[in-house]
């Protein structure tokens, strides 16, 4: 007999401890989606609102959340629409909204909630279907669109879903907007203010990919021509793992067909094979068993996330995280292409980007977490424009591309780099190392107590700075160092004299702190986390 469920959460975990005999348990959650009438707290994150399909991502919810950014825009307040980058709502109902998903479950049927509201508000729609984050951003400008409602939880579970929005110049939605959408949004829920579901009248189709292509032709930082001919000619195997997502048939579309391009894990399956859709190393197993198989001169292996803004790199023998990739994309576009700007990173990103920039006589700016603090550096109106914007969570983006990460852009950049230098990504790494140092970042944290979640941690571990001022030593594994420098941007960082650095830095949402570190050696990573966990018990007193 079934087991009969009270709620999609229990259901989620039902399906998620055997995917393969409860597969069929995701009829229950879209019951779950479409019959509950549970209110959700709206919170925007650095990457848009998540929410578990079914307990607060649901229909009512979705179009909860669409009815607020309607109203926002019909409120025509001077600063959204500065916000916004246009001059008026009618200006916004013209030039239409974009939207559409990734391939996750019950994607097609959330859109058709936010395009029947958006089409009730007399607003032109574009539908893209199935599409990646990156070809949202360029599509808002292909297109001269308004804006973009992109429904993905990026690299979140099977159980979540997400809702993005973008403005007019194709970034994140910055806080001045997502503030304002949650304001609404979570005043109707305490209301009950529940807009009754529209159908669409009519679609109107676009093609973001073809979008995306013609977008790459235009800015021209990347040489499409050297890049397809590599592929085509040199003996090289290129294997992308598209973890079942909406990257999928992108790199064939832009490369063309051929025998050097290996993908992997390109089926539907909502449920990603019961494994976490993130670029990580563990993650990476499959690409380095098809590298490792092949006998090809020049290699390279990426894994994606399921909407195509997060991305890691492998050449079969050195996996290249994104704390390294984006420092040799900076070397490699500033030295062989000759880009001129400033280097661009988040605040817990790796210092071999900096070490790189020093001595190549670039500009190095840093930023709170969160891609859309990029915007002010990669708009092409910018006085200080990125050569390289990138974050330690694999998200990238460079000199006059787009506003949001974009995992296509570092697969076409890394192959780009092969075929300038001749050689292997890990090769070219070493190099760096060996002339501008050897660092060796990585990231941990810890839970608290859920009633510390929010303000009540952000209280509590802003005394850090107090405490460990400039010039204070403390003990890693032995050694002494010397703080020398403090960066309360984006959590408390402290720079050691060493060039190494930890940081803490709490959730704004989750009960959990988390911890990003720099070491100088392998060896000694295991110390610095050590001594950014001590702080941190210090400081809430555990």
């Amino acid at each position: 007999m079934a087991v009969p469920f009270t709620d999609a959460s229990s259901c989620w975990k039902a399906i998620l401890a055997d995917i393969t005999k409860n597969r069929g348990l995701l009829s229950e959650i879209e019951r779950f989606a479409r019959e509950s009438s549970a209110p959700a707290k709206i919170v925007f994150g650095t990457s848009g609102w998540r929410g578990e399909i079914g307990t607060d991502y649901t229909f009512r919810n979705v179009r909860i959340v669409t009815a607020a950014i309607v109203a926002m825009l019909q409120s025509q307040d001077p600063a959204i629409m500065q916000a916004m980058g246009v001059a008026d709502f009618d200006t916004i109902r013209n030039r239409g909204v974009i939207v559409g998903h990734d391939n996750r479950f019950l994607g097609p049927a959330f859109s058709r909630e936010v395009i029947g509201l958006l089409q009730q508000a007399g607003i032109r729609t574009w539908y893209a279907g199935e599409a990646i984050t990156p070809e949202f951003s360029a599509g808002i400008e292909m297109l001269q669109a308004a804006c973009c409602i992109n429904l993905t939880p990026s690299h979140n579970p099977p159980n979540y879903a997400g809702f993005k929005f973008n403005p007019a110049d194709g970034g994140p939605a910055g806080s001045d907007l997502t503030a304002k959408i949650e304001e609404i949004a979570n005043r109707m829920m305490r209301e009950g203010a529940v807009p009754a579901a529209v159908t669409p009248e009519k679609t109107e189709s676009i093609d973001l990919t073809d979008r995306y292509l013609a977008y790459l032709e235009e800015r021209k930082t990347l040489d499409l021509g050297r890049i397809r001919d590599f592929v085509r000619r040199q003996d090289c195997l290129i294997v992308i793992d598209h973890l079942h997502g909406a990257t999928r048939g992108r790199a064939e579309r832009i490369l063309g067909p051929s025998p050097n391009i290996t993908c992997l894990r390109t089926e539907d399956d909502y449920l990603f094979g019961g494994v976490a859709p993130e670029p990580s190393e563990k993650s990476m197993a499959g690409v380095e068993r098809s590298l490792a198989q092949s006998n090809a001169r020049l290699k390279l292996g990426v894994i994606m996330d399921p909407d195509g803004d997060r991305v890691r790199f492998s050449d079969g023998s050195t996996q290249i995280p994104m704390n390294y990739f984006g420092a040799m994309a900076l070397h490699f576009l500033h030295v062989y292409k000759g880009v001129q700007g400033v280097a661009v990173k988040s605040v817990g990103t790796s210092n071999f980007v900096d070490a790189i920039a020093g001595k190549l006589g670039i500009p190095v700016r840093e930023t709170k977490v969160g891609f859309k603090n990029f915007r002010p550096y990669l708009r092409r109106s910018s006085g200080e424009r990125a050569i390289i914007a990138f974050e330690e969570s694999d998200g990238i983006s460079g000199y006059s591309h787009t506003l949001e990460k974009d995992a296509i852009f570092g697969l076409l950049l890394a192959i780009e780099m092969m075929a300038v230098t001749g050689r292997n990504l890990g090769a070219y790494l070493e190099e760096l190392m060996y002339d501008f140092g050897h660092y060796y970042p990585d990231r941990s944290g810890i839970a608290v107590d859920r009633s510390l979640a929010g303000e009540p941690l952000i209280r509590r571990l802003s005394v850090i700075p107090q405490q460990y001022r400039k010039g204070t030593v403390l003990e890693f594994g032995g050694q002494h160092r010397t703080v020398i420098d403090i960066i309360t941007l984006d959590g408390t960082k402290l720079v050691l004299d060493d060039g190494s650095w930890l940081m803490i830095r709490p959730s704004g949402t989750e009960p959990k702190v988390r911890f990003y570190i720099e070491a100088r050696t392998a060896e000694g990573k295991k110390a610095i986390f050590e001594a950014a966990e001590r702080i941190t018990r210090e400081a809430l007193g555990m």
